[in-house]
C-alpha cells in the first residue's frame, strides 16, 4: 500500500501530468443560513430572505460564474462547463448567440465554446447570470406583476443597448444586462412577497401612487431592494451606478435611463403625448433624425419581443408594445423550443468536429479541445452524462476531472478507482490493453467485470474510450445513458470514439510542439 491521496487523487510531492487537462469546477458554496421562518420586517431582512431562502440557487450560480470570471488563470472552458451543466441555459445562450442582437453578421454558433469566442467571455458570463435571474423569478407570486415587470425590462434593455451602440459606447452588452436587471428587486418582491405583495398589489390597484404605496406597505421603496440585491450578488458596477443614482452621467447610464423611460412611456401607445418629446431627446442623444429614431425604436421593440422569448418568457414578449406593422413581422417560431432529452444530432457532431480540427491546427490549448469534445459527446452524440478522467502520475488511480449532464458533478466526485493486478476487473484490464468498450445487456466484453463501475454510476448502458499520449494511455472518456430503455447503438458508439480520439490527437500535437519548441 502507498500513502494516502488527496481528494484530487494526487499524493504528496507528485507532479501533475498534462496540467492543461486539470479542468474542474469550483466546489459549490455551503448551504445558506436558515432564518426563523417569520416574515421579513425591513429592507435588510428582505434582502437576506430573498438571497438565502427564495433564491439560494441563483446565489450559487452567480458565485460560481464570478469565481470563473475573476480568476485570471481560469480557462474559458470552466465557464462553458458551468453553462453546459444546465441544458435549458445552454439552449438559451446559444439562441442569444445566434440572435441579431448579439450576432448581427449571423455567423453560425453551435457550441458554448464558440459563443464565448464570438460574444466575448464577459458577455456570455453576464448572459448566463441574467438567464438564471429570470428563471428564478418565474416561480409564481403575483404573476401578472412579475410578467409586467419583465416585459418592461426586456423592452428597456434592448432599447438601451441599441442607444449605447448608436453612441458607439463599447459597453453595449453591459448596458443590456444592467437594464435587464435594473428592477430585480421589484420582480423578486412580486414573486416572493407573499401577503405583503398581495397588499401592495391591492393598494396599487386602488390607484395609490407607486412609491407612496410601497412606503406605506413596506416602509421602503422596491428600488432599494434592487440596490441591495445587486450589491449582494455583485451584479456589476454599471447596474449599481444606475440603481444608486450616483452623479455619473456617462453615455451608458444615460442609455439605460432613456431605455427605461421609453419602455414606460410607450405602454400608453406609440402615439402617446410624451412620445414625440422623448423621440426628440433620443434623436439629440444619438444623432439620428427623429424619423430614423422612430424606425430604430420600432425595430428594437420587435427584437425585444424576440429576446424575451429566447429567455423563455413568452408571456412578457406578448406584452411588449410594438407598432402594428412591426409586430406583424415578428415570427411566431422565434421562441426557443423547450429543453428536451439529449438526442443524437449528426449535423451538430460534424460542426463540432470541424471546429475541433480547426482548433488543433491553430494550436489551441488542450482545455479548449477537451471542452469541445465533452460538448460534442454530450450534445452531439446525445449521452445523458459524459465524464473525463485522468490517471494520477503514479498510475495507481483513475480520477474523474470534469463532467457534464444531470448529476454529473456527483459522478465526478465519486469517479475514483484504484488500479492493481486483479485480473478481469474493468479498469485493470482497460489500462493493460486500452481500447473502446461498450457495456450493457449483450454488449459487455466477455471476461470483463464492471461491478466497480456500476457501484459508482448505476447506469445500465455506458461506454469508455482511452486517451493516449505518445502511445501510452493517460486517461479515458466515460459516457452513459442511465435509462435502461436507451441502449447505445453502433452509430453512437462510433461517434463517441471519434470524439475521444480528438483529445489524443491534441495531446500528440501539443507534445510535438513542445519538443520542436
Amino acid at each position: 500500500m502507498t500513502g494516502s491521496a488527496d481528494p484530487k487523487g494526487r499524493r504528496p510531492g507528485e507532479p501533475v501530468l498534462f496540467p492543461e487537462l486539470q479542468l474542474g469546477v469550483q466546489d459549490a458554496p455551503g448551504d445558506a443560513a436558515e432564518s426563523g421562518g417569520r416574515e421579513p420586517r425591513n429592507l435588510g431582512e428582505w434582502v437576506a430572505f430573498i438571497r438565502d431562502q427564495e433564491m439560494p440557487a441563483l446565489g450559487a450560480t452567480v458565485a460560481l460564474i464570478h469565481s470563473v470570471t475573476e480568476d485570471e488563470k481560469s480557462p474559458t472552458g470552466k465557464l462553458a462547463q458551468a453553462i453546459l451543466q444546465d441544458a435549458a441555459m445552454t439552449a438559451k445562450v446559444l439562441k442569444l448567440a445566434n440572435s441579431a442582437l448579439y450576432n448581427p453578421a449571423r455567423h453560425g454558433v453551435s457550441t458554448i465554446s464558440r459563443a464565448i469566442v464570438v460574444l466575448g467571455f464577459n458577455a456570455v458570463a453576464e448572459i448566463a447570470i441574467a438567464i438564471r435571474v429570470i428563471d428564478s423569478l418565474l416561480a409564481g407570486g403575483v404573476r401578472q406583476r412579475v410578467v409586467d415587470e419583465m416585459a418592461r425590462v426586456f423592452h428597456a434593455a434592448v432599447q438601451a443597448r441599441a442607444l449605447a451602440a448608436l453612441r458607439r459606447d463599447g459597453r453595449s452588452e453591459e448596458v443590456f444586462i444592467a437594464a435587464l436587471l435594473s428592477r430585480v428587486g421589484e420582480m423578486a418582491f412580486w414573486c416572493f412577497g407573499g401577503r405583503l405583495a398581495q397588499r401592495l398589489d391591492e393598494a396599487l390597484a386602488a390607484g395609490e401612487a407607486d412609491e407612496d404605496a410601497q412606503m406605506g406597505v413596506l416602509g421602503f421603496r422596491l428600488r432599494q431592494l434592487s440596490q441591495g440585491l445587486a450589491r449582494e450578488w455583485k451584479l456589476g458596477p454599471l447596474l449599481q451606478s444606475v440603481l444608486d443614482g450616483s452623479g455619473r452621467t456617462g453615455a451608458a447610464e444615460q442609455a439605460i435611463h432613456y431605455g427605461q423611460r421609453f419602455a414606460v412611456e410607450v405602454e400608453s401607445g406609440w402615439d402617446a403625448p410624451g412620445i414625440d418629446r422623448l423621440v426628440q431627446g433620443l434623436s439629440n442623444f444619438t444623432g439620428l433624425s427623429p424619423e430614423a429614431m422612430r424606425e430604430e425604436l420600432a425595430a428594437n421593440s420587435v427584437e425585444a419581443a424576440r429576446i424575451a422569448a429566447y429567455f423563455g418568457v413568452a408571456e412578457a414578449a406578448e406584452l411588449i408594445p410594438r407598432p402594428v406593422a412591426a409586430a406583424a413581422k415578428t415570427e411566431a417560431d422565434e421562441a426557443p423550443p423547450a429543453a428536451a432529452a439529449m438526442e443524437p444530432d449528426p449535423q451538430l457532431q460534424l460542426r463540432i468536429l470541424r471546429e475541433i480540427s480547426g482548433r488543433i491546427a491553430a494550436g489551441a490549448n488542450l482545455n479548449e479541445i477537451l471542452q469541445l469534445v465533452l460538448e460534442g459527446i454530450y450534445r452531439g452524440v446525445g449521452f445523458d452524462r459524459v465524464l473525463f478522467a485522468l490517471l494520477t502520475p503514479n498510475r495507481l488511480q483513475l480520477v474523474g476531472k470534469t463532467s457534464l449532464g444531470a448529476g454529473a458533478e456527483t459522478l465526478r466526485q465519486r469517479f475514483i478507482f484504484s488500479l492493481d493486478a486483479t485480473a478481469g476487473d474493468l479498469f485493470n484490464e482497460f489500462f493493460r490493453n486500452p481500447r473502446a468498450m461498450c457495456f450493457g445487456p449483450g454488449q459487455t466484453p466477455p471476461g470483463i467485470r464492471i461491478d466497480r463501475l456500476l457501484q459508482v454510476t448505476d447506469a445500465p448502458h455506458a461506454c469508455i474510450a482511452p486517451i493516449r499520449a505518445q502511445g501510452r494511455p493517460i486517461g479515458l472518456f466515460y459516457a452513459d445513458r442511465p435509462n435502461a430503455a436507451q441502449a447505445i447503438d453502433d452509430e453512437s458508439f462510433e461517434a463517441f470514439q471519434l470524439f475521444a480520439q480528438q483529445v489524443s490527437l491534441a495531446v500528440t500535437a501539443a507534445s510535438s510542439s513542445r519538443q520542436n519548441g
